[in-house]
């Protein structure tokens, strides 16, 4: 990963946003781009990275197929604590941004985060969140517009200063039109 990060950064990355979960990671990562001349080049780090089942969408499209499951490395949806330490152990070593993902399911775990960190805080709305909106919008169960905003507005009242979404276009047209 370090070696990945000095490349990236070569190549003119805005942002580093690792999400291998490895404990350590920040710190080599950090250490590397440092060393390279690098310091500049922010680590938005996967911190609180959660093993749910709303990345099957994404797995799916992407035609990822995966045996078992990732609940040795990624954080364990019932375990809030576990999931703060992960992200203040990332802080200690380096990272400039945290990320919670998913987010809907988590904004207990934002919002607790938000109350240990002073850094900037990121929720990704992963492809689940986003299919169980957007299918039941086209449905007509749901108004498309009206609950992408409401789940946005939402993750902003919980702590966030940024995320990342499927649906940022159609959001941005709707914040635009305001």
């Amino acid at each position: 990963l370090a070696k990945q990060s000095v490349t990236a950064c070569r190549a003119g990355v805005d942002v580093l946003a690792p999400s291998a979960m490895m404990d350590g990671m920040v710190a080599a990562m950090r250490e590397a781009v440092d060393a390279a001349g690098f310091a500049h080049v922010p680590i938005l780090s996967y911190s609180s990275k959660f093993a749910s089942g709303l990345y099957g969408p994404f797995r799916e499209a992407s035609g990822v197929r995966l045996n078992g499951d990732r609940k040795t490395y990624q954080a364990d949806p019932a375990n809030a604590r576990a999931a703060l330490l992960e992200s203040a152990l990332d802080e200690a070593e380096g990272a400039d941004a945290l990320m919670v993902k998913p987010g809907l399911f988590f904004l207990d775990v934002i919002q607790r985060l938000r109350a240990q960190t002073l850094l900037p805080i990121g929720a990704y709305q992963v492809s689940g969140e986003y299919a169980m909106l957007k299918g039941a919008a086209e449905r007509g169960w749901l108004d498309w517009n009206k609950v992408l905003i409401e789940a946005l507005t939402s993750f902003k009242r919980a702590g966030c200063d940024g995320i990342l979404t499927y649906g940022a276009v159609d959001a941005a047209k709707l914040l635009r039109a305001k």
